[in-house]
């Protein structure tokens, strides 16, 4: 693969928190190639089958089981490993399960947040930390146009909560411990993006992989909320603004050390009911049938953020549209289910990761080389 992020993670010691996960699985894939010395500290894999055993992770990086609600085990990795850069994606991830588990939503969302920054605090390896939070931090107000990064944080469901509250303890972290003031010798910044869509996702209450579910059972796609809009992006973008953002920290810019928002090139979100149409064409079979809505928690009607800040700082942009971040999504699929279980997903990973970066490249992006 060619030069990548201006080569910020080869020889580099990384630990990834929620490696077994959709993106956590993605993200330790891709520094793998990066050239980084992968640390992964996760509990199992969320979901059977998932990317992480497709891709066959366990065997290609250092692979922890533990909970990042324990402090101590969080230490004693930190001590063991002496990772140079961490990325922090563990997380209960879904809204609705935040509704059955607020407690255990609460407790990890946000003091496995807090027990991640302060295992960093302690360890003077650490150069660069990227704490992932998400699109649903921001106080929703059913607005049309994108949240920026100063907006409003907060929220109605305990998920959306939970991820405000974590972004409030890593602004407090950031400038108590991790700020020029205090000669720190880390930098910190979150990142937001929500509505990610790619292959080896079997998240349970996920638009897509419930159609590709259905789809692959031979049943009609179940939409309960149409008409809801969101901004659906291509796995491979929100972790491009990740790795480049930590690989600009690694260069000591402490003026980026702050919040960011990374979202898909599309102004108006797209709808559930559009996304799905396009799924059914680009799978080549298959319908979709309209539930009538009966009671449910709290979910937004419209969600999407503006990344001008990261265009205008980071020279960051989005590759993809969402028609083809769909296309990209079910070409993996469709190679996962035509050659299980003797194909290695990983291979098929890394190609995409390559068309991806070639694209990037004919955009004149930076990180891409």
């Amino acid at each position: 693969m060619s030069p990548l992020f201006h080569n910020a993670f080869q020889n580099q010691r990384v630990l990834v928190t929620g490696h077994t996960g959709f993106k956590g699985s993605w993200l330790s894939l891709w520094l793998r190639e990066l050239g980084a010395q992968v640390t992964g500290y996760s509990l199992e894999p969320p979901t059977v089958p998932s990317n992480y055993a497709a891709s066959r992770l366990a065997e290609r990086l250092v692979d922890l089981r533990a909970d990042v609600r324990h402090l101590e085990r969080l230490q004693e990795a930190f001590e063991k490993h002496a990772p140079q850069v961490v990325f922090h994606l563990a997380a209960q991830p879904l809204v609705r399960e935040s509704y059955a588990l607020p407690v255990e939503t609460f407790d990890v969302n946000v003091m496995g947040t807090i027990n991640l920054l302060e295992a960093a605090r302690q360890c003077s390896s650490v150069k660069a930390v990227i704490c992932i939070t998400s699109d649903k931090c921001y106080e929703n107000q059913e607005w049309d146009q994108g949240y920026i990064e100063t907006d409003r944080l907060g929220g109605r469901d305990p998920y959306s909560a939970s991820k405000a509250m974590a972004e409030l303890a890593i602004a407090a972290y950031r400038q108590s411990f991790f700020s020029q003031a205090e000669g720190a010798r880390a930098l910190v910044a979150s990142a937001r993006a929500g509505n990610v869509i790619g292959g080896g996702d079997w998240g349970k209450d996920r638009l897509v992989p419930d159609c590709l579910c259905a789809l692959t059972e031979g049943r009609a796609i179940g939409i309960r909320n149409p008409a809801s809009r969101r901004p659906w992006q291509f796995i491979l973008e929100p972790l491009s603004g990740y790795l480049w953002l930590a690989a600009r920290l690694l260069e000591g810019e402490a003026s980026l050390a702050e919040a960011w928002n990374f979202g898909p090139p599309e102004r108006t979100p797209v709808s559930v009911r559009e996304l799905a149409q396009k799924l059914v064409e680009l799978w080549g079979t298959g319908s979709l049938e309209i539930q009538a809505p009966g009671p449910a928690p709290h979910e937004a009607g419209i969600l999407s953020l503006s990344w001008e800040k990261a265009a205008r700082r980071l020279q960051w942009q989005p590759v993809y549209d969402w028609q083809t971040a769909l296309a990209e999504t079910v070409k993996w699929y469709q190679t996962y289910y035509e050659s299980r279980p003797e194909r290695d997903m990983y291979t098929a990973c890394v190609e995409q990761i390559e068309a991806y970066a070639e694209r990037a490249r004919g955009l004149g992006l930076v990180w891409a080389g």
